[in-house]
């Protein structure tokens, strides 16, 4: 379990702010690096778990939301979104993507 968990969880930056607006004080603090980075793993696999659980109507919305953590990951790591994107261009072209459906089995 993460050790985290029980003491809150990361968000979106204007969560603050829309606390506010509705009218009570939000309680918060800023994550280390350490820290941080930890948390935006978790909320990776938070995001994936609210995607695959989603209907067809909110799906895109929680994909969304993963692209959101993926590139904040990307970013801890250095990379901006158009480098990530280059990357995942340079492995498309190297290994393809997932458009033909293609389902492996194994070997004879």
């Amino acid at each position: 379990m993460d050790p985290y968990s029980r003491h809150g969880k990361l968000v979106r930056d204007r969560i603050p702010q829309i606390i506010r607006e509705d009218g009570a004080e939000p309680v918060t603090y800023t994550a280390g690096l350490e820290e941080y980075r930890g948390r935006l793993r978790d909320k990776l696999g938070e995001e994936v778990a609210e995607f695959l659980a989603a209907d067809e109507d909110s799906a895109l919305e929680e994909l969304a939301d993963v692209l959101e953590v993926v590139r904040a990951l990307a970013a801890d790591l250095g990379v901006d979104a158009d480098q990530l994107e280059k990357i995942r261009e340079a492995k498309a072209g190297e290994r393809g993507g997932f458009t033909e459906r293609i389902v492996w089995t194994g070997n004879h």
